[in-house]
């Protein structure tokens, strides 16, 4: 009897040890929860959600295990974005990724103690998000946009690639505060290029559908979408329309644009995932310097050249870092 209650008494203490340090194992494995928000749409941002969650593997950080990413897209109603600060603030994330410099407003409202990490905002100095880009101080750092040289650089190409434009409209954000700096830009590049610009002003999707119409009776040759708008309505309407449209949004492309010229995807993905990973281990954002990108690219999107009708010079197409067919 003596054996066999000690068979079952190391029986019950085995089985009570199992659970116990499987239990211990996952209080030490602890779920990080990471806001990210921006003005485009969840349909619109699946390519940005997708190379950051990559980047945030190889760093050992996935979604099911020790990764939850709280995302809130404002479909380019801007003054959706404070209450969705808010509500990240509610739910105690460890960080907050912003995408625009509408999104890092309402953030930086919302919260002086949650890290916010910068997913390329412009001149985040003058939008008095960071005191420098070498030191921001308090709760901010990330990346910095290239608004002037991306704008100019745009026009630029839809010049190349039509080398007939005299006339290019330019659909602005006029809840943007670097709005003016980018109609700027492009309105010196097109002086020095012989090309007039057209102005827009829309608020989000608000007054897109009627800016397209106009633009047709101005009979532009092509059209430039500001990054901050929601990329994948103005996409839809230049098709709709059969004008050549570009941007320096990255995503513009993937949501039915013709032409973007923006930061290389890959290097903005890791450099952000850079920033969260740093934070996550007790780094303090007032000592990450902002960083701004070095490599950028050209992407044409075929399947709309197709559908509007343009050719493509393959002399163009050839300069193109990646191509959607």
């Amino acid at each position: 009897m003596n054996e066999r209650r000690k068979l079952i008494i190391a029986i019950s203490a085995g089985a009570l040890m199992t659970p116990l340090a499987s239990l211990a194992q996952a209080q030490n494995t602890r779920l990080w929860r990471i806001g990210i928000m921006g003005p485009g749409s969840a349909a619109s941002n699946v390519a940005y959600l997708a190379g950051l969650q990559a980047e945030l593997r190889t760093l050992g950080y996935a979604e099911g295990r020790n990764l939850a990413l709280e995302a809130r897209w404002s479909e380019g109603a801007t003054d959706r974005l404070p209450g969705f600060a808010a509500e990240l603030v509610a739910l105690k994330v460890d960080a907050i990724i912003v995408v625009q410099t509408p999104s890092a407003q309402a953030a930086k409202r919302a919260t002086q103690t949650i890290p916010i990490i910068l997913g390329i905002v412009a001149d985040p100095v003058a939008a008095g998000l960071v005191a420098s880009l070498a030191r921001p101080g308090g709760n901010i750092t990330g990346m910095a946009g290239t608004v002037t040289e991306l704008a100019a650089k745009t026009l630029e190409l839809v010049r190349d690639m039509l080398p007939a434009t005299k006339r290019v409209g330019l659909l602005a954000n006029a809840d943007d505060p670097f709005t003016k700096t980018f109609v700027d830009s492009v309105e010196g590049a097109g002086r020095q290029l012989g090309i007039a610009l057209q102005p827009f002003m829309v608020r989000g999707e608000v007054g897109m559908d009627a800016a397209f119409d106009e633009m047709t009776k101005a009979k532009v040759n092509a059209v430039i979408v500001q990054g901050s708008l929601p990329q994948k309505r103005a996409a839809d309407l230049a098709v709709k329309h059969r004008l050549p449209a570009a941007s320096p949004g990255a995503l513009f492309t993937d949501a039915g644009g013709l032409l973007a010229y923006a930061p290389n995807s890959a290097e903005r993905f890791r450099l952000i995932a850079f920033y969260v990973d740093r934070i996550l281990k007790g780094a303090k954002p007032a000592d990450l310097p902002v960083q701004q990108p070095t490599r950028f690219e050209l992407i044409i999107n075929l399947k709309v050249a197709k559908a509007i009708g343009l050719t493509v010079p393959q002399g163009f197409l050839a300069r193109a870092d990646r191509v959607i067919e």
